[in-house]
């Protein structure tokens, strides 16, 4: 096979390994645990109607409601004075609904701490329909998102309808371990994550940081695509712009139950599976613990690998803990196709997918939920032999 063709290089998953041993380590989307497509898979043969043929309004999909909304409470410790929502359109969908449902004209003020690839996304849409105020976290000589831009009042617009950031930029590999909290002059302004990457692997403190809204797109770490959990804290309801679609609007699908439309209900089954799961393993606490393990695995390998592997956050209290990423003897291009293609015969797919931003100058290991620890350290182990065998500076 052509090497410039091979599948490991355009982004294949399709490894040629036993099914078994393969490992999805895609930044999104990815797989469930193994536990829970199963369940998936045992509920297909199960007599009746599953929840792919279910009305949105039948009682017996309205049980699956409650019970996915009721463990999300329970793994995420969401208080009750915040309505959890299903909402669509991805986080695409939620970068245009939160100016929507914040901001009633566009003279209102919005600020944006741009950290990464997403956020400076989310910064974009909403210019569309509010006035952007934007804390620039790039490093001023790289212009490389490596770090995370302290919220102080010299740099949050007073006036601010709301203070958004992405808590794991996927791409640049910067997380927020903990969520930030506004200066006390500045309390009054609600706090707008993305979480769409770290979500459930982490606790939050919803009242102490001052959480307004948090979204998260369910294809990483708690379903499928095409479902989006949006938290929003119940005093922020009824402030929609008269411009805001129903589709998008907070207050209106709030008081109709998440049925206001025809939502995903399969997707809908799925979270409230995957929030079983999780709390069967030991909630968000250990979730953490397992995500700490995994992440490490890995840095480990590149801190002591002299420079064979590197990766660009140098700050370890940002260091994402659900996207690793690295490059082999500093982006070479031989050895970076070497690594893929061995990597991908040995069943360890997904660190090189084509997105919209390109293939990077990056790989990157996603380590969600449905990554275990012996398959992370599977990967360090892989990546200690590979250099082991291919460095040729020793």
């Amino acid at each position: 096979m052509n090497i410039e063709t091979h599948p490991a290089l355009v982004g294949s998953l399709s490894s040629t390994a036993p099914s078994e041993e393969v490992i999805n380590f895609s930044p999104g989307p990815t797989s469930l645990p193994k536990d829970v497509e199963a369940q998936i898979a045992a509920s297909f043969n199960k007599p009746g109607f599953t929840s792919l043929s279910l009305s949105h309004r039948a009682p017996e999909f309205l049980a699956i409601l409650e019970h996915a909304i009721a463990t999300a409470r329970a793994v995420m410790e969401i208080p009750e004075e915040y309505e959890v929502l299903f909402t669509h359109g991805g986080g695409h969908g939620q970068f245009a609904a939160l100016p929507l449902n914040l901001c009633t004209d566009m003279s209102d003020i919005a600020t944006y701490v741009v950290n990464g690839t997403w956020s400076a996304r989310g910064r974009d849409e909403a210019s569309r329909y509010c006035d952007v105020h934007t804390i620039d976290g790039s490093d001023p000589e790289t212009g490389l998102f490596t770090h995370f831009p302290e919220l102080t009042e010299s740099n949050v617009h007073t006036d601010s309808k709301y203070v958004y950031f992405c808590s794991n930029e996927t791409v640049n590999g910067v997380e927020l371990h903990r969520l930030p909290s506004l200066p006390e002059s500045l309390k009054h302004i609600p706090l707008v994550v993305d979480a769409s990457s770290d979500f459930t692997t982490k606790p939050i403190d919803w009242r102490g940081s001052g959480v307004g809204i948090l979204f998260a797109c369910a294809s990483k770490n708690i379903g499928h695509p095409g479902l989006t959990i949006t938290v929003v804290r119940k005093d922020l309801l009824g402030k929609a712009s008269p411009l805001c679609p129903g589709i998008f609007n907070y207050t209106t699908n709030s008081e109709a139950g998440n049925l206001w439309n025809t939502p995903a209900t399969f997707n809908i089954e799925v979270v409230g599976m995957v929030m079983d799961w999780l709390l069967k393993e030991g909630g968000v606490h250990e979730c953490e613990r397992r995500s700490i393990a995994k992440s490490e695995a890995l840095y480990k390998v590149i801190d002591h690998s002299n420079g064979f592997y590197g990766t660009p956050v140098n700050n370890k209290v940002l260091r994402s803990r659900m996207n690793v990423p690295f490059n082999i003897a500093g982006g070479d291009d031989a050895l970076t196709n070497k690594f893929l293609i061995e990597s991908w015969d040995k069943g360890m797919v997904g660190l090189r997918t084509l997105t919209p931003f390109g293939v990077g100058d990056y790989l990157r290991a996603s380590l969600y939920n449905g990554v275990t620890v012996e398959e992370a350290n599977k990967l360090a182990a892989f990546m200690t032999r590979f250099q082991i065998e291919n460095d040729l500076s020793k």
